[in-house]
């Protein structure tokens, strides 16, 4: 974020910990309701160049600027006294702006992602998929499709003429050139203004708890941004064009708002920027709207509210996950277990800026991510470094400012220090840049620093998210905060524990249901033993044990009470670790706490008066850890607590216990009488129109949307629509026998078959046939009646498999129901046995005759296409498995078909070419026999020759057996 100009939130404003108090221009707060003030730039006097010192080891740069009488003096930099706010002058331009003298830096951009609609519809899905490529840079950009503009409510006349926000005064010219404060001379100590409390305290949940503020006192003789007038959006863009107007003049003295042809382009700007920052030479002051609460300015985008939504389009936006309202709380962010509502990391923040305002370097609270997003106005500059060089660039930044840092040693959590690209990259530190424009995000990766400044007036929002892959991230960040001594954000535990109790919710619901719904397959990925979350649990629990091991059997050991933390937050008394899972205490002070770490610390009683508490035991936690393995006695024993401990689980639960009948076996064991008062067959049940037109209808009522299906010979065309206002849901199978244009219906399958994998070529016979290529391990999907309720559509898995002497394998599958499958060593009898079953459940369902199913017959020759070996798509990636043209029998038919020469002889039919070549004298005499055994055989005989052919028991011995085995029937009569 932006953190006071950081992007998530623009994030998280400029937090000055434990230091409230900026120092302030010396100047007297006008009262609220007091014209805002005309923007400043004061130049350096021509008679007091400026003395640069660059320190060849710590490459500070320090500005000095000659004496004068003390009644004219300037003050020293980090110290000059602005005049009061209430009462300010007009513009003072003494400098121009030169382009001669730019600065910008030369970095790399970031990447640029541009997500398609599909994309588009599930955020953290998306962030998953780009996580790989971008996070090397640290930030990335997304540029959502063209057609998503969602409406700003900041936009309207009673906001954007009414509503004040508040501002902070931004010295960019000591952002990095300033001397520790200690170290001023006292008589040029400027004066305190009044204290700016926006976005200085640290962003926690709302516990009650009366320590999270410092007090002006403590913030004393830190840098900091003073408070500024107060402005409406109006006033506020007025101000930035009267600035940039006044500060980009061309050398004639021409403003650029005369001429009309000069407008500063994002390079021109960039470059000043930096040149202000490094060389330090001119004051310059602006504001910043950094960190504005969105429950009280209000959000950029619509807030849901049944109530007041008008349209279906304020309705899609209002709901959408890209809304940062609720980005935060989408299933599969882990924030979605914090109930509190914490500003800047839940609940976004509002960024308004003006040209040059700063969000200085900063890394997000807890390593989160973050995501920024710019509602309207000029572009934002941002600048990433990788969280995997993290560490260099703080080691840099303390090189390069050893004076502030030791004054400050906190001074990165502050951010209110910049540090060049340039310097940094001299440093060997990477850093990449990205311009955000209007309607554009900027994502931020955990642990990623990051900074950047605005070009114009601008509007933007940001939030924190979290990803399950985030924990790791999280969990080094609280324990950092443990050795600093710095209180957190939210309770890490928490969120672990949460996340991993759904996780193994979804894992029983799999188990119960066995349908893998999108929810159910997000977090099955990041289980098993070398999933992320998994891995972050581990990780976790072995940190628990070793700090128990060290405090050794002295202390007692008492079960947590549910709502420990519930009322109020708990945190060790030394280090502010949370304590959601453990903490100590003793009874002298049984309302003190403290970590596991630091309980000997507490006080100096006999160990026997102490004790710790634990919200699971270790033999609970590592249950939990097998659990999430996907051991099945450990699984059930977690759901059920979870079941307990959350009644909205309970009622899911009930539900998915209620729809296991309806999984694999359900169809089988229903009532045929029950399903006929369901289901009825064809639009009037008239027999005989239904062989005329060839067309089964299921219908079934429901408030479903009705889908078709439509079937031509040798092809099958899955398509989805609605049927008007119909009520009920619909299957119709339609077969045109008359029809001539196969080809153009194959066409449209191909567009149905989705490719999976392509598999390995098998320069072997069998394992290609004078139509397809069959490889080794291929996949792909296609949509079709169900085989287990034929009122619905399904997809089907078609694989190629390894069958040993036998050749390839076919099996086709649902995939809701893996179990439920279908084997041939032919693609074509694989789906011929799907045909036949499913007339089987119609018949079943319908009590009708098999005569009345003519149209099914002809979908049983359409193996190859349902598979996808004649997909035009699929073909070209099966061909490209073999460049030499290894498999000749499948070339040399393809060579023959461009020259126009038919190779088939003259009544071969297709049936025998799909026998794979049974009569063929060039095949080995076992393999011929034993491929038309195979033929006959049932698809659980299959899957046992499979295995033993195939899998780890698979020998010579085994082999030999089947040749002395097919020898013999050659011989038996």
């Amino acid at each position: 974020m932006e953190k006071v100009e950081s992007p998530a939130a623009e994030s998280k404003a400029m937090e000055v910990d434990s230091e409230k108090e900026s120092i302030k221009r010396d100047s007297s707060p006008g009262p609220p309701d007091s014209t805002p003030p005309s923007p400043k730039k004061v130049a350096s006097p021509a008679a007091e160049p400026l003395a640069m010192e660059v320190d060849s080891e710590k490459q500070t740069i320090k500005g000095e600027r000659s004496p004068e009488p003390d009644s004219e003096k300037p003050s020293i930099k980090g110290e000059r006294s602005p005049e009061p706010v209430s009462a300010p002058p007009s513009p003072k331009v003494s400098a121009k702006w030169n382009p001669l003298e730019a600065c910008r830096p030369l970095v790399d951009d970031a990447p640029i992602f541009y997500p398609t609609n599909e994309d588009f519809e599930d955020p953290l899905a998306y962030i998953e998929k780009l996580r790989s490529r971008a996070e090397l840079f640290g930030i990335c950009r997304i540029v959502p499709p063209v057609a998503w503009k969602p409406p700003c409510p900041l936009k309207e006349k009673e906001v954007w003429e009414k509503s004040k926000f508040p501002t902070r005064i931004q010295l960019i010219d000591l952002l990095q050139n300033r001397e520790p404060i200690q170290t001023s001379p006292k008589s040029k100590k400027r004066k305190r203004g009044r204290v700016s409390k926006i976005g200085y305290s640290r962003r926690r949940r709302d516990s009650g708890s009366d320590n999270d503020d410092d007090s002006p006192e403590d913030a004393e003789g830190k840098f900091g941004f003073q408070t500024g007038p107060d402005f409406t959006l109006e006033e506020f863009q007025k101000f930035d064009e009267c600035f940039k107007e006044s500060y980009f003049q061309v050398e004639n003295g021409s403003k650029a708002s005369e001429s009309k042809k000069f407008k500063p382009k994002v390079k021109d700007i960039e470059g000043e920027y930096w040149r202000i920052v490094e060389q330090a030479s001119d004051e310059v002051e602006v504001y910043y709207g950094a960190d504005l609460e969105t429950k009280k300015f209000g959000s950029g985008f619509l807030k849901y509210s049944p109530e007041s939504l008008k349209s279906l389009e304020e309705h899609e936006y209002s709901t959408s996950g890209w809304n940062l309202n609720n980005l935060s709380r989408l299933p599969g962010s882990v924030l979605s277990f914090e109930s509190c509502d914490i500003s800047g990391v839940i609940v976004p923040w509002l960024y308004v800026g003006m040209c040059f305002s700063t969000f200085c370097w900063h890394v997000e609270d807890h390593h989160l991510y973050s995501l920024n997003y710019l509602h309207t106005g000029d572009p934002k500059v941002w600048y990433g470094i990788p969280g995997s060089h993290a560490a260099s660039f703080e080691n840099a930044m303390k090189k390069l400012l050893p004076d502030l840092f030791e004054e400050q040693p906190d001074l990165l959590h502050q951010l209110v220090t910049q540090l060049s690209p340039s310097i940094l990259k001299e440093q060997g530190v990477p850093v990449y840049r990205a311009v955000q424009r209007s309607g554009e995000f900027i994502l931020t990766f955990p642990k990623a620093y990051h900074s950047g400044f605005n070009c114009g007036f601008n509007c933007a929002e940001a939030v924190n998210v979290a990803p399950v892959d985030w924990l790791v991230h999280g969990q080094d960040a609280v324990e950092g905060y443990s050795k600093q001594r710095r209180k957190s954000s939210l309770s890490h535990d928490k969120l672990l524990l949460g996340a991993a109790m759904e996780a193994i919710y979804y894992l029983w619901e799999l188990a119960v249901t066995r349908k893998k719904t999108p929810v159910i397959a997000r977090w099955k990925r990041v289980c098993s033993e070398d999933g992320s979350l998994t891995k972050a649990v581990k990780k976790r629990v072995e940190m628990e044990a070793e700090r128990l091991n060290h405090l050794g059997d002295s202390y007692s050991v008492i079960k947590m009470e549910g709502d420990f933390d519930i009322k109020r937050e708990r945190e060790c008394f030394f280090c502010f670790y949370d304590l959601h899972m453990s903490a100590s205490s003793c009874k002298c002070s049984p309302n003190r706490f403290a970590c596991l770490t630091h309980a000997k610390d507490l006080c100096s009683c006999e160990s026997k008066d102490r004790f710790v508490l634990l919200r699971h035991t270790l033999d609970e936690l590592r249950s939990l850890v097998r659990a999430l393995e996907g051991y099945p006695d450990a699984i059930e024993a977690w759901a059920r607590i979870g079941r307990d401990q959350n009644p909205s689980r309970q009622q899911r639960a009930k539900e998915a216990m209620d729809s296991k009948s309806t999984s694999c076996s359900k169809s089988r064991g229903s009532s045929k009488t029950q399903q006929q008062n369901n289901l009825q067959l064809g639009s009037e049940g008239s027999q005989s129109d239904l062989v005329t037109n060839k067309e089964v209808e299921l219908k079934q009522d429901g408030d479903q949307d009705a889908h078709g299906i439509t079937t031509k010979p040798a092809v099958t065309d899955v398509k989805l629509g609605e049927i008007g206002k119909s009520n009920e849901k619909k299957i119709a199978v339609k077969s045109d026998v008359g029809c001539s244009e196969p080809d153009a219906a194959t066409n449209r399958l191909s567009h149905s078959v989705e490719l999976l994998k392509s598999g390995s070529l098998v320069v072997k016979k069998l394992w290609c046939s004078k139509q397809a290529i069959y490889p080794k391990g291929f996949k792909s999907r296609v949509q079709f009646i169900s085989v287990l309720d034929p009122t619905k559509l399904t997809n089907y898995i078609s694989e190629v498999l390894d069958a040993g002497l036998a050749g390839p394998l076919f099996r086709v599958s649902l995939e809701e129901c893996p179990s439920e499958n279908f084997s041939n060593v032919s693609a074509e009898k694989c789906w011929q046995m799907v045909i036949q079953r499913l007339k089987l459940e119609i018949i079943k369902r319908c009590d009708q005759p098999a005569s009345s199913l003519t149209a099914l017959q002809a979908l049983e020759n359409i193996g190859l296409e349902m598979f996808g070996f004649l997909s035009p798509q699929v073909i070209q990636a099966l061909e490209a498995l073999d460049p030499k043209h290894q498999l000749e029998e499948y070339w040399n038919q393809k060579t023959a078909k461009v020259f126009g020469v038919e190779l088939t002889k003259e009544g071969e039919k297709d049936g025998d070419k799909e026998k794979g070549g049974a009569s063929d004298p060039s095949m080995d005499r076992d393999t011929r026999l034993l491929r038309g055994l195979l033929k006959k055989a049932t698809p659980e005989e299959l899957a046992m020759m499979h295995g033993l052919l195939c899998g780890e028991t698979r020998n010579t011995e085994l082999q030999e057996e089947l040749s002395s085995l097919v020898d013999k029937m050659e011989k038996s009569p």
